[in-house]
């Protein structure tokens, strides 16, 4: 019996986009398999921002292939368009209408017209949270509420792919967490979600998978549990005063051959633990030899924001 084939909603292979003497994009590989969420994360200048116009036709590539939505976004771009949502940093809303009116207008613009498209915007504004605040203009409303409105806009027309670029920037954590609900139930509902941000918790809770971008090129890629696996545990002591972290910091160097994370303010000293027989008990007994006046120590799962930074470039650990 053959194996079912992977459906991709987002494919590209060695994709090239250059800005004079800048080479944004060398040869980027992705592969975002239909109803599931990708972050696409890197440093600022690694080529998340400049991969993204490319995939939504805003700027073409100088090299290779890009399908989207079942479509190439160099000969088919208005297929492609048609196909997709795309929610940027700054929401689109007029702050002079009110929800209802914002939606009820981008309803026309996709040409839901007459009565579904008003009982679909009325249906969208419920969906988000937005039903009570609906016939107040959106300049009254909070960046969360406005963020909100943003994504039900993006998602009148049900697309295959939405695409978010920094989808919580600014926003408090409540705000957020609402946003991360409602691209959970995108994702749930069948919707391709493709997030690029720089909130690393973001993609640990949001992602099905995570794709490392340097240099214009995919460089890690893996589910947010393989990626943190992968580098093991972490191991961080706290002191009782700033003299002790040098001493910890040499403790936990020897003990696990990593750059020591040293935070002088909390007072702490942090390292990755690449040795799976390294345990609490000989960390603790190795700090209490060296004489280092502890307060707590823990031998944890590193967080995506841990990985990130190791996986990227592991000899700026320290300076960071």
């Amino acid at each position: 019996m053959l194996r079912a084939m992977t459906t991709y909603a987002v494919l590209s292979e060695g994709l090239e986009k250059h800005f004079g003497k800048v080479h944004a994009l060398r040869g980027l590989d992705l592969a975002v398999p239909e109803g599931t969420v990708c972050g696409l994360l890197g440093r600022n200048g690694a080529g998340k921002t400049t991969a993204v116009r490319v995939l939504t036709t805003l700027s073409p590539p100088d090299a290779g292939t890009a399908r989207v939505a079942g479509h190439d976004v160099r000969t088919e771009p208005h297929a492609v368009r048609a196909g997709i949502s795309v929610t940027g940093q700054h929401t689109g809303v007029d702050g002079d209408l009110t929800g209802r009116q914002n939606l009820r207008l981008f309803a026309r613009l996709h040409r839901l017209r007459g009565a579904s498209g008003r009982a679909r915007a009325d249906g969208m504004l419920e969906r988000f949270g937005l039903g009570e605040a609906a016939d107040r203009p959106t300049r009254t409303y909070s960046g969360g509420m406005r963020r909100r409105l943003d994504l039900a806009a993006c998602m009148l027309s049900r697309p295959r792919v939405l695409f978010l670029d920094e989808p919580t920037t600014g926003l408090d954590p409540v705000s957020r967490d609402g946003i991360w609900t409602a691209v959970r139930e995108l994702a749930d509902s069948g919707t391709t979600v493709l997030l690029t941000t720089q909130y690393l918790e973001e993609a640990d809770r949001l992602a099905h998978e995570v794709v490392l971008v340097d240099e214009g090129r995919a460089t890690v890629r893996g589910t947010p549990a393989q990626l943190k696996a992968e580098i093991g545990s972490y191991a961080e002591v706290v002191v009782e005063h700033e003299r002790a972290l040098t001493a910890a910091a040499d403790v936990l160097t020897a003990l696990t051959g990593s750059a020591v994370v040293v935070d002088a303010e909390r007072r702490t000293a942090g390292a990755v633990a690449t040795d799976p027989t390294l345990t609490l008990p000989l960390v603790v007994r190795e700090l209490d030899a060296a004489r280092v006046p502890l307060i707590d120590a823990t031998l944890r799962r590193p967080t995506l924001d841990e990985a990130f930074l190791r996986l990227t470039n592991p000899a700026e650990e320290t300076a960071a």
